[in-house]
């Protein structure tokens, strides 16, 4: 009897508690938003700037997971 009280009051507990949002998940930047200043490596460890590259014109930046990672 007494577990099936302690169960009760522990699930109403849990029950009547207010669940907290998770924060939200950061994924990055979002679409049209202006990209913030870096520098990376590129394919031939030339590290690039993107201010650099933007003088030329329209940057695309293109990721991709090699299997040797």
């Amino acid at each position: 009897m007494t577990r099936v009280l302690a169960l009760a009051v522990v699930l109403g507990v849990a029950l009547a508690a207010p669940a907290a949002d998770p924060a939200p998940e950061k994924t990055g930047i979002k679409v049209g938003e202006k990209a913030p200043a870096f520098k990376l490596k590129d394919q031939a460890g030339t590290e690039r700037d993107l201010a650099a590259l933007l003088k030329d014109g329209p940057v695309a930046l293109v990721f991709y997971r090699s299997a040797g990672w």
